[in-house]
């Protein structure tokens, strides 16, 4: 018996192979009419795992700034770095200049198939949908499907959480269909998509309950923890004010939404506790560890290791091109998140605060300062050199490409020179990338916590993140006796997650989800280092009788040294072309593309946008 899939046959061979070890020569992908597939696909277990390779490949995210296709680098917008300044589509995002136009927002679908990520996410959707379907019907054991399914229904959510929270409510297609040629019944409400991830979830929760995974060859697969942390994520989505708004009489903000996240965020934190995660001690090393030896990844895209074939140009990206690097805007912190950092102690970085000092902003900050933003002069001991510093001032001498500041938090130090630069998929960075951390467990745990009433266990979790992080208790509880009520442990926490989560791609959807975005003002900047006087960038310059350059002896926390041969106040680095943010409150939730409105007449253009009429807060 056969059946036919007019696509599964191209959803098979449009797999990434990075992630493929099992051969592809069994004799039934060796077909006579290549739009079929035999069945016995879903009784081959080695078969389901190249299928199920194929479909981490596409729906598992990878590192943000790794995915340039279909505009998708416009949904890491924010105030947090450089590039939002600079990148176009992001500027649209932010309203730095320009509007948002239906075709400026193709994260939904751009054609019917291909192999980068964002083509089509209903291409990626009918994977979920033939293995949830077929699988149940094939002759593995029960143990065998239940280990699949779970996985499949996990990114199935995966791939619906992310278009409901860009678009508020998408077609559900659940059920095998091609998808070049959809039989859609008009978008979902945003209540719907919710109701359907959750589902989802559970099931992969059910299916996956006391499934492991070796490190060896499993790493990456999704298995009860991440399963139960998506939901909880999925769930404080639901109760924040993006779909939950506090302004609206329509639409009243559900206490009853935040009890429920607050409860599947407890069972995420509790079901990841059980399997072992936990908070590595040293924040710094988060991006570096791999397997059994980092804690707290919980979802997570698996790399090659950093002793084999490598496959990100993180590190090239984010290296100054004195080491071999060519660094990004995207790694270039603005003045905004500069200024959200805290003191060592958890209090505010301000004229009031006698231990800040704006000509040495980095001085006595929270660690996770020193630990992410590299300044000028700051030590980076970039190939294993013990003690060396960066030269971040204009036109420094041995450095080209000279950004304000650089991101130190997904390089590894030790990594030479010649390694980091990628060709054929060899060099750079193999790191793991983490969306998901315990981190960021706690973290939503804490927030659900708080809108409950909960306001001390919300800061027991941050107070652990607090000194995990470096931060002094002090005579401030580590800055926690800063929030005394449930507003102001909302702008702790939505401030924590700032930090602690600065450059791995949660602010622009933690200002979307929050409905800040709005609130936000001036434009993104940045500052420049310059020297005062050519005589005195010489001075810097020239080298004693050992060949050491004058400038490696300079301690940069001594305000006198730092004002004698640097310009100050900073010069502020900005694009000419940047207005102020004007965020459009109906940008909240982005319209569908032509090319996806015009594959049925059913669907409904959002609100807001030119001829929109589908709200998707309404039930």
């Amino acid at each position: 018996m056969k059946r036919h899939f007019p696509y599964i046959l191209a959803l098979l061979m449009a797999s990434s192979t990075a992630l493929m070890t099992q051969s592809c020569k069994d004799d039934f992908f060796e077909l006579v009419d290549h739009g079929g597939l035999d069945a016995r696909i879903w009784d081959n277990e080695g078969a389901i795992e190249y299928y199920l390779a194929g479909t981490y490949s596409m729906i598992m995210p990878g590192h943000p700034h790794e995915v340039t296709t279909n505009d998708m680098q416009m949904h890491y917008a924010s105030d947090e770095n450089y590039f939002s300044g600079t990148n176009s589509p992001s500027k649209k995002v932010l309203g730095l200049s320009g509007e948002i136009g239906l075709n400026d927002v193709k994260y939904i679908a751009t054609k019917y198939q291909g192999t980068n990520v964002g083509d089509n996410r209903y291409f990626d959707i009918a994977r979920c949908n033939n293995a949830i379907a077929y699988i149940p019907s094939g002759t593995l054991s029960t143990e065998s499907k239940k280990k699949f399914l779970g996985q499949f229904y996990a990114l199935r959510a995966m791939v619906y959480f992310e278009l409901t929270r860009l678009y508020g409510g998408v077609p559900l297609v659940l059920e095998p269909q091609n998808p070049d040629k959809l039989e859609l019944s008009g978008r979902a409400s945003a209540k719907a998509c919710f109701t359907q991830i959750v589902s989802d979830l559970d099931s992969a929760m059910i299916n996956l309950d006391g499934v492991s995974w070796d490190d060896a060859t499993g790493r990456g697969k999704i298995n009860k923890a991440a399963a139960a942390s998506l939901k909880a994520k999925a769930l404080l989505y639901w109760a924040s004010p993006q779909f939950n708004p506090t302004d609206n009489a329509v639409h009243p903000y559900e206490a009853q939404r935040w009890q429920t996240a607050f409860q599947a965020s407890k069972e995420a934190y509790d079901i990841c506790q059980a399997a072992g995660r936990a908070l590595i001690p040293n924040y710094s090393e988060i991006f570096l560890k791999e397997g059994t030896a980092n804690t707290e990844a919980v979802v997570l895209r698996s790399y090659s290791s950093i002793s084999e074939k490598r496959y990100t140009r993180v590190e090239q990206y984010s290296r100054p091109a004195s080491e071999g690097g060519s660094p990004q805007d995207y790694y270039v912190a603005t003045t905004k998140l500069l200024d959200a950092y805290r003191m060592k102690d958890g209090t505010l970085a301000d004229g009031n605060n006698t231990d800040y000092d704006a000509a040495l902003f980095w001085k006595n900050r929270d660690p996770r300062f020193a630990n992410t933003i590299v300044y000028n002069g700051a030590v980076w001991p970039l190939s294993g050199i013990e003690g060396r510093k960066q030269w971040n001032y204009t036109n420094a001498i041995n450095e080209t490409s000279i950004k304000s500041f650089y991101c130190k938090k997904f390089v590894n130090p030790a990594l030479s020179k010649s390694a980091v630069a990628v060709a054929n998929d060899l060099g750079g960075n193999g790191m793991d990338w983490i969306e998901i951390r315990f981190a960021e467990v706690m973290m939503d745990y804490a927030e659900s916590a708080n809108e409950t009433g909960n306001l001390s266990l919300a800061k027991e979790l941050v107070r652990s993140i607090r000194k995990r992080a470096g931060i002094e208790q002090g005579t401030y509880d580590y800055g926690l006796t800063l929030a005394s009520n449930k507003e102001q442990m909302r702008d702790l926490i939505l401030n924590e997650r700032q930090i602690e989560f600065a450059f791995e791609g949660k602010r622009y959807h933690d200002l979307r989800r929050t409905r800040r975005m709005h609130t936000l003002e001036g434009t993104i900047q940045t500052y420049l280092f310059e020297t005062k006087s050519d005589a005195l960038k010489k001075i810097l310059e020239s080298k004693n009788a050992a060949g050491i350059m004058h400038r490696e002896s300079l301690d940069m926390n001594n305000r006198d040294t730092v004002l004698n041969y640097f310009k100050y106040p900073y010069n502020l680095r900005a694009e000419s072309a940047n207005g102020a943010f004007a965020f459009r409150d109906y940008y909240y939730f982005y319209p569908l593309p032509n090319t996806f409105m015009n594959s049925s007449p059913l669907l409904e253009q959002t609100i807001g946008y030119e001829g929109g009429t589908f709200d998707p807060l309404n039930d």
